[in-house]
């Protein structure tokens, strides 16, 4: 069991129980997120925040973990706010909004699969930004050795994990996960970039 992972749900009021014991997953509420009172200027636009940091390009991921125990169909989402974090241990991190319905159900799972989309793969990733639909419906996905999280066909490269820490960061959470299988995916090289609002 992810320690982190349980410590987040005892934080959001949800039953502090294992990872894969079945029962229901409530979305997180939706908290105030606010910086500045109502009476103070905003240092910086948000139109403008995300005009100047869509400079930077970078890569495409769709985190996966499998379905809850009972459940049939596993959780997923797209996620560009990835990296590595640490070599010794093996660690990387992902950013995910404290308002995603899919991220309880990674929590409780306690592990996570991150697969990094090749160029090609833009219509998957935009599969996996929609909410509300089953996401996984016609993709191609077999269990990770470790977690048993989809690993997607055709991908770039996946990294298997579990939940080793879950930081909170503004509007979003900073999930760290600890490496514990890897490799490279059956699809081509070169990655799926995102830049200025646009693929690339």
């Amino acid at each position: 069991m992810a320690a982190a992972a349980v410590r987040y749900l005892r934080s959001t009021g949800a039953p502090t129980v294992a990872p894969t014991v079945a029962g229901p997953v409530e979305a997180l509420p939706r908290p105030d997120l606010r910086a500045v009172g109502e009476d103070e200027r905003a240092p910086v636009a948000p139109a403008e925040f995300r005009r100047v940091l869509g400079n930077f390009a970078t890569g495409v991921t769709v985190i996966t973990a499998p379905a809850a125990e009972g459940g049939t169909t596993p959780a997923g989402f797209a996620c560009q706010s990835f990296a590595a974090l640490s070599l010794d241990p093996p660690l990387v991190v992902f950013m995910v909004g404290r308002t995603s319905r899919t991220w309880p159900l990674i929590a409780r799972a306690g592990v996570f699969c991150v697969n990094v989309l090749g160029a090609g793969q833009g219509e998957l990733c935009r599969g996996f930004a929609r909410s509300g639909a089953d996401k996984f419906a016609g993709v191609d996905h077999e269990p990770t050795p470790v977690s048993g999280s989809p690993r997607l066909a055709g991908t770039a490269a996946w990294i298997d994990c579990t939940i080793q820490a879950v930081h909170t960061g503004g509007d979003h959470l900073i999930v760290v996960g600890r490496v514990e299988a890897l490799g490279s995916g059956e699809g081509e090289d070169t990655p799926l970039l995102f830049h200025r609002g646009r693929f690339l």
